[in-house]
Order: structure tokens, then sequence, then C-alpha cells
């Protein structure tokens, strides 16, 4: 399976120039079963990346555009009455299902809408179902969210709450590209051109054999000890307001599982862990400091150097 893993990362490449880390980052959140967050400035290839995502995967695709005045069921679907027929058959409440029963949801700038609607996500992406009018409605399976987010400063945006934040397993970051990257992407094919031609590598079912796989990964005790004694020093840190909980540590170790199998290894050694550190815990930490916001990346590669690997 790990060729195809290869493969798959040296596909996204070809859509995605010069974000290497950040596409083996997505991957792996992908494969470990988790949702992911996307954050950066518009227009650096949010969107483009998820889209590819999907489309590699070979994975049913829905895209929500949030905004200030989308509401919940919008999101989740909503039950309409239909009249009954001629015939007298009818007359009764139908769930018609909504964008969010598909294997993949792109909630593109998740932080444009309100905290209503953002909550509305909550019971799906930690549940994998949705409630309406009573009724639970089962998703698909696999199902993922990708989201994508704006910075907070820029207008117009509600932070996501900690509760939200926390169901993501990784939050990753893109960046502007380097010169390289940046004049092949000017004098290269349109990149929506580009997706229209991507092969499916995936299917749904060796997708779900694969997340099974990563849960077979070994865990020794020593990589544990390591592990705890990165979260005991974020609890005690005089960085953040506060450390990671216990879902933040099986966040921790379920990446690093992920990591080590794409790294074609059925082990975790530390460099797993220090691989997939920063972004599954950038968004999970909030700096102790009002003047310290927007540098958690900073100041979580700060602790874990910290760190001494027994």
């Amino acid at each position: 399976m790990q060729p195809t893993l290869e493969a798959l990362a040296a596909q996204l490449s070809k859509v995605i120039l010069g974000k290497d880390a950040a596409i083996r980052q997505s991957i792996t959140c992908l494969i470990a079963g988790g949702h992911l967050l996307i954050e950066d400035l518009p227009g650096v290839g949010k969107t483009t990346l998820a889209h590819a995502l999907a489309i590699s995967l070979g994975l049913r695709f829905s895209r929500v555009q949030f905004t200030s005045d989308l509401l919940p069921g919008d999101i989740t679907g909503v039950s309409v009455f239909e009249r009954p027929s001629q015939s007298g058959e009818g007359g009764r409440f139908v769930f018609h299902a909504g964008p969010i029963f598909s294997n993949v949801l792109l909630a593109d700038e998740v932080n444009r809408a309100t905290p209503k609607t953002q909550s509305a996500l909550l019971e799906a992406m930690e549940e994998h179902q949705v409630s309406v009018d009573g009724t639970t409605h089962i998703l698909p399976e696999p199902f993922f969210v990708i989201a994508t987010q704006n910075p907070f400063h820029q207008v117009g945006t509600f932070p996501l709450p900690e509760s939200q934040l926390d169901r993501f397993l990784m939050c990753v970051e893109l960046g502007y590209p380097d010169q390289r990257a940046e004049r092949a992407l000017l004098e290269g094919e349109d990149r929506r051109v580009l997706m229209r031609t991507l092969p499916q590598m995936f299917d749904p079912a060796q997708l779900v054999g694969l997340q099974a796989e990563v849960a077979r990964v070994h865990a020794a005790p020593a990589l544990l000890d390591y592990l705890q004694a990165l979260i005991s020093a974020s609890r005690t840190s005089p960085l953040f307001a506060e450390g990671l909980s216990p879902r933040g540590g099986l966040a921790l170790l379920q990446a690093a599982r992920a990591w080590a199998l794409l790294s074609h290894r059925n082990h975790i050694i530390p460099e797993d862990v220090q691989a997939v550190w920063v972004a599954v815990t950038n968004h999970r930490l909030q700096p102790a400091h009002a003047e310290a916001r927007g540098a958690q990346r900073e100041l979580a590669a700060q602790l874990l150097a910290s760190v001494a690997i027994p």
C-alpha cells in the first residue's frame, strides 16, 4: 500500500507546487481517520489541495461555501412536507439530505459562518451522524471534513470555538510558494484544468483498509514515555494557557502512527512524533499571552525543542 501513498503524494505535488511537507501532513491526517483544517491567506491553494485530495482518493465530494447567512439546515439537510397525491399517497415529511452526506465535505472558509452554523458540524465530525427533527441519520463511510480557514485578523471571521478546533486532528498551513515553485505555477497549466485530469488512486474500501493498518502500527513503551513527556510539558509550560487534553494526546499518537506508515514503517520512532507535533498541537495550544496570538506554531516548535528524547 505504501507505494500507492507515495504516488498519491507525488500526484498532489503536481497540483500544489513546492508544498511537499503540507501534502504529506494532509495525507497523514486522512489515513489516520481525522479531519483536516487548512489555515492560510486566501489564494494560496487551500481549496485546490482539498479538492485534489478528494479526487485522488476517489471519494464522493461536496463543497459548502461558508458565509454569514448560512444556516445549519443548509449543511445537514431538512425535512420537507410532501403533499398527498391524488391516490392518497404521501402527506408526510421527507428528509432531503444536505451536502454533508458525502465522503469528503469541503467546508470552505469555515470561520466566516456564525457559531450556530459552525456547531452543526460538531456531531457529524465526532459521531459521523446528524440529527434532524429528532431523527438520526448515519453518514457514509469513510467521512472526512476538510475545512479551510482564513487568518483571524481578516474582516468578517468568527473564531472557531476550542471544542470544534479539537475535532480537527491536524491543522496545516501552505504559505506562499518559493520563487521556483511560483515560476512553475505561472508557466504551467491552469490548476482547474489539471485537476480534471487527475486519476483516482484509491477506492473507499482501500482507504478503510489503510486506516485499519494505521491502527496496527506499534508504539513501544519508550515511545509512549516521550509522548507523555511532551504532553506533560505542554501542561506546565508558561507559554500556553492550557496544555494538551487526553484527546489531544490520543490525536498525537494516531497522527504519529499514520506518519510512520507513510514512511514505510510498522512502528513509531520519535521522529514521527516530531514530524506531526506542530500540525497536531498548534490549534489546540492557546498562548498564555494575548500578544502571542497567531504565533502558536512557533511556540509549539519551541516546546518540542525543549523536551529531550528519553
